[in-house]
């Protein structure tokens, strides 16, 4: 086995930590300044018109308690490992955020999480975290279903006759994958993943649930309170509808972290159109959504990415880890 240097292991950590947060920094500005579709005009005259410093604070705060909530439920769950702070576990969620940043639908988070702890937990600590983002994406599916339903009833998109179809054709799918779920495939089973989710006791579950509905409701309404700001006045069954549905159509295409904005962009015009909302408002408050959501907890996460600092084992006389 090949011997790295300590100096050079510092200097390649270092260099990923750079790459990270410098790559983190460019497509963020790139995004936003090269953007054609955001009319800046348009929006500083009226941001001028509508400007409120509590308006302002308000968007801020409830951004502060989507991630917040994302925090705590990843706390939460990671005491099933071991007991961990809240300093401690909100330097895990924005340091792995930033780091999952380019990659397809922030697989790279995993990754980022589990530098966090020993290697012996690595597989325990992914695994954690595919229950942390999995509930939010069934919760997402479950609001987005009654959404889309919701707003077909009302603007007519797709027949009646199509949505049983579609609904037969999940049923049934759902219905093979449990009747195949004893089906080993190298070692992993749908079974033995249901085994695994059981280990974890109830009250961790529950509690986790409960912090995803809080998640979920903090930001498809932040998006509604966007669009009040934007002087758009919906009726607000038909807003949180196709908020509703824009997060769950959005959030089935893989997509990159840095480029979350453009595709969930694209459908919320494409709904959005439908019941008459000016395109560029909503490309705007899409924008709004993931700078306040994603750019500014990524930029706060690049600093624990830079202060990162990986426990390795070393063969010294005293048998102690080093830290690079």
């Amino acid at each position: 086995m090949i011997s790295i240097p300590h100096k050079t292991k510092q200097f390649l950590v270092l260099l990923i930590k750079l790459l990270i947060v410098g790559g983190a920094f460019y497509f963020i500005y790139d995004q936003l300044a090269n953007n054609n579709k955001l009319d800046w005009q348009k929006f500083i005259v009226l941001f001028k018109k509508n400007q409120s410093v509590s308006g302002i604070a308000f968007l801020l705060f409830l951004s502060v308690l989507n991630r917040f909530f994302e925090i705590l439920k990843w706390q939460n769950l990671v005491g099933f490992i071991h007991k961990i702070s809240l300093g401690e576990a909100t330097k895990q969620v924005l340091g792995a955020l930033t780091a999952g940043l380019f990659t397809p639908n922030g697989l790279g988070e995993y990754a980022g999480k589990a530098l966090f702890f020993e290697k012996n937990e690595t597989k325990k600590v992914i695994f954690l975290n595919l229950i942390c983002n999995g509930i939010q994406m069934i919760l997402t599916v479950i609001f987005g279903v009654f959404g889309l339903l919701y707003f077909n009833q009302q603007y007519n998109v797709i027949t009646t006759k199509t949505v049983i179809i579609i609904f037969g054709i999940c049923f049934l799918a759902f219905g093979i994958l449990f009747s195949l779920k004893k089906i080993n495939i190298k070692g992993y089973s749908i079974e033995r993943l249901i085994d695994k989710i059981n280990e974890i006791p109830k009250p961790i579950h529950q509690k986790n649930i409960f912090l995803a509905i809080c998640r979920f409701l903090v930001f498809s309404h932040q998006y509604y309170f966007l669009f009040l700001a934007f002087d758009v006045d919906l009726p607000y069954l038909t807003a949180i509808s196709t908020i509703t549905s824009v997060y769950f159509l959005a959030s089935s295409l893989p997509t990159f972290q840095f480029l979350d904005f453009a595709v969930k962009g694209s459908v919320a015009v494409y709904f959005f159109g439908i019941i008459g909302v000016n395109e560029w408002i909503v490309i705007f408050i899409t924008t709004l959504m993931w700078f306040l959501n994603v750019v500014l907890p990524a930029l706060i996460g690049s600093y624990y990415v830079l202060n990162f600092k990986i426990l390795a084992p070393t063969l010294s006389k005293g048998g102690e880890d080093e830290t690079l």
